[in-house]
């Protein structure tokens, strides 16, 4: 059986850079980690874990939290 590869480090820094921008992107539109998850049909614990850089979200999870926010996907992952 084998084992996925370890994650680099650079794809972790990244990854938690984009749950850095859509806590920003969600904090100046006023709106609650609750008020996101449900706008994108996520529970607020998956929310979370995104948010701060703990779980590697699908685009389409990306997406719905765009949308959600109600910014352009671009402005999640911007470098």
């Amino acid at each position: 059986m084998s084992r996925a590869a370890p994650v680099p480090a650079h794809v972790i820094a990244r990854r938690r850079r984009i749950g850095e921008q859509t806590r920003e992107a969600r904090l100046f539109r006023g709106l609650t980690q609750e008020a996101v998850a449900l706008r994108a049909g996520m529970d607020r614990a998956t929310y979370v874990r995104i948010e701060q850089g703990h779980s590697s979200p699908l685009l389409d999870s990306l997406i719905l939290i765009a949308d959600a926010i109600g910014v352009p996907l671009a402005e999640l992952v911007r470098d």
